[in-house]
């Protein structure tokens, strides 16, 4: 099962400005590339900050009017890793209350920007590609179970699972598993176990007509 990773969801740098750059030429960039934020790198490509349209509005508003990135700019600069998943990816910006977060490589050279509306892709995903994914990866590759004896219905990335399990343990298993699924909103248990019937209403139905007889 393979989590997407922030280097299959990132958008590719397609800007980005230096600490000298002016209000005017950032505000341009925006504009003309049709995004709310810029990185900031210095002169080995490396990210030293982030400008967005509010740090723009707020810099307009302000006594001492226009002036750089640098002056305007959002400092420290969290960043992320192409490898890593966009779960690791959405801690970083929640913690940070940051909405964007440039993506460097090994040397910390800036390779991207993911944002929020990035992540959001991941539950944009066909119904059908989790329903695959959950009955390939999870139901046979990992739990070894057979799909026959299973129904994985996926309603807008809600998973409801239903048929019967050979064991309760499985079940919980089971479930975490699918709501690790990339895209998978909710998971609905409605499984059964083969063990129920064989120990509970079954079994023990049978026994106690044949205590009540003796």
């Amino acid at each position: 099962m393979r989590h997407r990773s922030v280097a299959d969801l990132m958008t590719p740098t397609a800007v980005s400005v230096q600490p000298g750059t002016p209000f005017k030429e950032i505000a341009r960039l925006l504009d003309e590339y049709g995004i709310t934020a810029v990185p900031v790198v210095d002169a080995e490509d490396r990210p030293v900050g982030v400008v967005s349209e509010a740090d723009l509005l707020r810099r307009h508003t302000a006594k001492d009017g226009p002036s750089t990135a640098e002056a305007m700019m959002s400092s420290p600069v969290f960043v992320a890793r192409p490898s890593w998943t966009a779960v690791e990816a959405a801690r970083l910006m929640e913690r940070h209350h940051v909405k964007r977060l440039p993506v460097v490589d090994a040397d910390g050279r800036l390779i991207g920007v993911l944002s929020r509306s990035d992540l959001l892709q991941l539950f944009l995903r066909r119904d059908r590609a989790i329903q695959e994914e959950i009955l390939e990866d999870v139901v046979t590759r990992i739990l070894g179970l057979s799909p026959a004896s299973l129904h994985i219905d996926v309603a807008e990335g809600r998973v409801t699972l239903s048929g019967t399990l050979p064991r309760k343990g499985v079940g919980p298993i089971f479930v975490r598993l699918c709501e690790d699924v990339d895209g998978v909103v909710e998971v609905v248990d409605r499984l059964t176990y083969e063990e129920d019937g064989e120990n509970g209403n079954g079994a023990g139905a049978e026994g106690r007509g044949q205590e009540q007889g003796r």
